[in-house]
């Protein structure tokens, strides 16, 4: 893997490599971009086939969080630590608090959370090395669990994206099938059952059904079932890259708005959805609403104001939607273009007051 070269493909700024003998820490930190603030990201911990997947996945993913961030109108940039080992046999205390030592080592320029296969008690051993890190516990002054102010900006987005595809945000009536209720979609089900949606779920994992099920009035179907439903909304909620060739025959939702990360497994599969007429509620635009929480623990987390900031998501799946019909691009591109301007703006406008300080300095 020529890594310069990955890196320079989409500008990345630097990649870190820690290791701990003595814990079994073996940790890549990927920043992908500053420009908007430090790099914020989360922590996963996973069985990597190689240390260059482990590598690929880390820059991806800084590389979304950048997007993510800046589309969600946070002054931060973009981030993510792998760390490679199993998070259900490698944990140890030593390898978070050593992990939490190169986190302070970059002093400012990146700061953690949760992620796959890490915990709010993993934050927690973190913390007690650095601030750097966010979704600690309560205790400490944290949010706590991102999972149901994920699903509210889910929610809200939904709304939006409903706005564009039935001319009305109202979601009583309409048939939602959601793949996958976790801990985020679990929540998500409560929202929708609220204001009145007739829920289709299914799961790997029949507990979380049933509890649906009972709890919403929500009617089970298989997991290959889930595509071809006759619904509204479809809510994928589950794995990533799930909108691809084999899926989009068998969509007849006219919205397709969940909170999976990477739903699209090719770009390409979001121009056809465009082609289809689907109004696609991009996901890193959707599912902010957890970063968003956890950004106002840098500030001191006020709830009130969190929440309010969530609400936004909103607006920002607006504006998405907006672009995209009045320039006749997919809604995927809309969303990059809206951060990647961001991005540009700030960049711009950074550079010109260095500029002109260097100008005060030497007297010009």
């Amino acid at each position: 893997m020529e890594i310069f070269k990955n890196m320079e493909t989409y500008d990345y700024e630097q990649l870190v490599f820690c290791q701990d003998k003595t814990s079994g820490l073996k940790a890549i930190i990927a920043i992908h971009d500053t420009t908007l603030g430090p790099a914020l990201g989360g922590t996963r911990m996973w069985t990597y086939a190689s240390e260059a997947h482990a590598i690929e996945d880390a820059l991806r993913l800084a590389r979304g969080m950048t997007y993510k961030n800046a589309a969600a109108g946070l002054n931060l940039g973009g981030g993510k630590t792998v760390i490679i080992g199993d998070p259900l046999k490698d944990k140890n205390e030593e390898m978070f608090r050593a992990f939490g030592r190169f986190i302070q080592g970059l002093n400012g320029r990146y700061i953690t959370a949760e992620d796959v296969g890490t915990t709010v008690a993993d934050m927690d051993l973190i913390h007690e090395e650095t601030n750097y890190v966010t979704g600690i516990s309560p205790a400490f002054g944290s949010s706590g669990n991102p999972s149901p102010v994920t699903a509210y900006g889910v929610y809200r987005g939904m709304k939006a994206a409903a706005m564009e595809a039935f001319g009305s945000d109202s979601l009583e009536g309409k048939r939602i099938s959601v793949q996958g209720v976790g801990n985020v979609a679990y929540h998500l089900c409560r929202h929708l059952y609220e204001e009145g949606a007739k829920l289709i779920v299914t799961d790997i994992n029949k507990a979380a059904v049933e509890r649906v099920v009972e709890e919403f009035g929500a009617t089970a179907v298989n997991i290959d079932e889930i595509y071809s439903q006759e619904v509204d909304i479809f809510a994928p909620c589950a794995l990533g890259a799930i909108i691809n060739d084999e899926t989009i025959p068998q969509i007849k939702a006219k919205v397709v708005a969940g909170a999976a990360n990477n739903q699209l497994k090719e770009t390409r599969h979001g121009d056809t959805l465009h082609e289809l007429g689907i109004v696609y509620a991009p996901d890193y635009v959707i599912n902010a609403g957890g970063v968003i929480n956890v950004a106002d623990e840098l500030n001191g987390y006020n709830r009130e104001r969190a929440m309010k900031r969530v609400e936004t998501v909103y607006d920002n799946i607006a504006k998405v939607m907006e672009i995209s019909r009045t320039q006749g691009i997919p809604t995927y591109l809309a969303a990059d273009r809206v951060a990647e301007e961001r991005i540009a703006r700030v960049g711009k406008s950074r550079s010109q007051f260095l500029q002109n300080g260097k100008h005060i300095l030497s007297g010009r």
